[in-house]
């Protein structure tokens, strides 16, 4: 089967650099939105032209230039946005419904990955402000993209292990500590960790695979379905000895909210979320959607006991 043409948006970001090393590894022929808002940032302009010298095309374009938007999609058949969403204030995740008019007037895409690749927002409605923010915008963008008619997959990556894993699911910590971890509540609600590079090939793989037209995409390798509790217990067993270990009781965790600045109370929120409410695991995949391992056994996704031994 002849391999879709992909266009990244948000190329050079943390995850979208990686979907970009995905596309051109999995043969699809790849374009890389160069948008002129970069400026003078010289690493994401070095960024770029690594991806040419490994094939990738850049195409110029810009969400405040509707023309070129138009003109860079109707060159490919699909499209995966990659654009950050952790300026919460900017509502930047929003600027997205203009890229969802440009493939709508385009008319030729034939799926559309919208940024999302955390959790599922369609299941976060009762989230707690100010961090609901995130999941409202996200459901904007995914109305748009229905009322438009656009072919979709939205995939849902849980816990990046970068940010997750490394810090050993404490906020604000993203190098795992050789003396002491604090466990949120008892540690032991399960969450799903999956490598960043795991999370942009199965991405990819999702785009010409009809199982997952109109559906969301769920990454729960079984194996990274851990807790807390457990992903210490990983280090423990890497480092040889166990940590000092304190608790924060889901009471303390809410109070320590209070007073905070906007972000950290988005963070720690999503946070609450995941490690004491269960949001990840405490419900079944339904007809709406697939879980990645599954449809592709053959992507020998990270363990987090490996991830971790990056860290020794």
């Amino acid at each position: 089967m002849k391999k879709s043409r992909i266009l990244v948006v948000g190329g050079t970001g943390y995850l979208g650099r990686r979907i970009v090393a995905a596309s051109i590894a999995e043969g699809h022929p790849t374009y890389v939105l160069r948008r002129p808002e970069i400026g003078v940032d010289v690493d994401k302009v070095q960024t770029l032209l690594s991806f040419k010298e490994k094939g990738a095309r850049l195409v110029e374009g810009s969400f405040s230039d509707r023309p070129s938007l138009v003109a860079a999609v109707r060159q490919v058949d699909a499209v995966v946005c990659a654009i950050s969403g952790v300026h919460i204030r900017s509502h930047q995740i929003l600027q997205q419904l203009k890229l969802v008019d440009a493939i709508k007037e385009a008319g030729n895409i034939k799926r559309f990955l919208p940024s999302e690749f955390g959790m599922d927002p369609a299941r976060m409605g009762h989230a707690m402000a100010p961090g609901r923010v995130t999941f409202d915008d996200k459901m904007t963008v995914r109305k748009a993209i229905e009322e438009s008619g656009i072919p979709f997959t939205y995939v849902s990556a849980n816990c990046f292990m970068g940010y997750f894993v490394g810090g050993l699911c404490q906020l604000g910590k993203i190098i795992p500590s050789t003396d002491s971890v604090c466990l949120l509540g008892d540690g032991n609600v399960k969450a799903v960790h999956v490598d960043e590079r795991d999370i942009a090939t199965y991405a990819v793989k999702a785009i010409d695979d009809p199982r997952t037209l109109n559906k969301t995409l769920y990454i729960r390798p079984p194996e990274n379905i851990l807790s807390q509790r457990e992903v210490v217990m990983a280090w423990e067993e890497l480092i040889g000895y166990e940590l000092h270990k304190t608790s924060s009781s889901e009471e303390d965790f809410l109070s320590d909210l209070q007073g905070l600045d906007y972000a950290q109370q988005v963070g720690l929120g999503h946070y609450y979320h995941v490690f004491y409410e269960g949001c990840l695991t405490n419900f079944e995949i339904g007809e709406g959607g697939e879980e990645a391992s599954e449809l592709y056994p053959e992507v020998p996704y990270t363990r987090v006991k490996d991830y971790l031994k990056r860290y020794i």
